[in-house]
């Protein structure tokens, strides 16, 4: 592989995942959603006081991470906060419901498997990439 289309697939990856994290953060900003996570479902599961504080510092760190990711800086950090955020997800919210998100299941915890996927992707990309220095 040339290390142009090194560059240009290392970069398309970081910003798709950026994308993702931001979609997922932003929106549950405005809606409520994140206020409900922590009040409705956190608090419920033993978390009280601070499921609220709580989801939104998982939220949080999605939009530093995608920032981090977009900006190409501290990537390993990044993508390990987002995989662990991901991964208790899945202990916690996803496993239960099976493996679907849709169609053969809801609320599954395929979609998680595929971000830790395209994560430790970046991972390894980046330490791959001798221009890096983070």
């Amino acid at each position: 592989m040339s290390t142009k289309n090194f560059h240009i697939g290392y970069a398309i990856l970081r910003l798709v995942m950026a994308i993702v994290l931001l979609s997922h953060s932003v929106l549950g900003m405005f809606d409520g959603g994140i206020n409900d996570f922590g009040n409705l479902y956190l608090n419920k599961i033993g978390f009280d006081p601070l499921g609220v504080a709580i989801a939104w510092s998982v939220k949080l760190s999605h939009v530093l991470c995608a920032i981090l990711l977009m900006f190409n800086r501290y990537i390993r950090l990044a993508c390990f906060a987002s995989i662990f955020v991901l991964v208790m997800g899945i202990i916690m919210v996803h496993f239960k419901e099976g493996w679907f998100v849709v169609g053969g299941g809801r609320n599954g915890m395929e979609y998680n498997f595929v971000l830790i996927g395209i994560l430790m992707a970046i991972v390894l990309l980046n330490k791959a990439n001798p221009e890096q220095e983070n």
